[in-house]
């Protein structure tokens, strides 16, 4: 029994993707039967900073956690796309007025 759901996890596991070449991680859409560590780590560190946030939390608050030089706008693009990625996959929520919290 042990050995199937083993084996049900893996499968649900992203598995790594081509785009334009690349090998790309895919994001899983998020689902009861999906676990946040099927994440790569660095949504699951993402995910770990937004609950960290005292409420919600712009981008620029969530790299300031993960130790991000926010200063640098090439810098923080990446994180806020990131963010918005876990937003169409259901694990986030983006508020109206910008802001990134988690969903209950």
């Amino acid at each position: 029994m042990s050995e199937q759901l083993a084996d049900e996890r893996a499968s649900a596991a992203p598995a790594p993707g081509q785009v334009g070449g690349r090998t790309v991680m895919l994001i899983p859409h998020r689902a009861p039967d999906v676990e946040e560590t099927m994440l790569p780590p660095d949504y699951q560190r993402i995910l770990a900073a937004v609950r960290q946030a005292a409420g919600p939390g712009m981008a620029r608050q969530v790299g300031e956690i993960l130790g991000v030089d926010i200063s640098v706008r090439a810098k923080l693009e990446p994180l806020r796309a990131k963010l918005v990625r876990l937003v169409d996959r259901g694990w986030l929520r983006k508020l109206p007025d910008g802001r990134f919290t988690t969903r209950l």
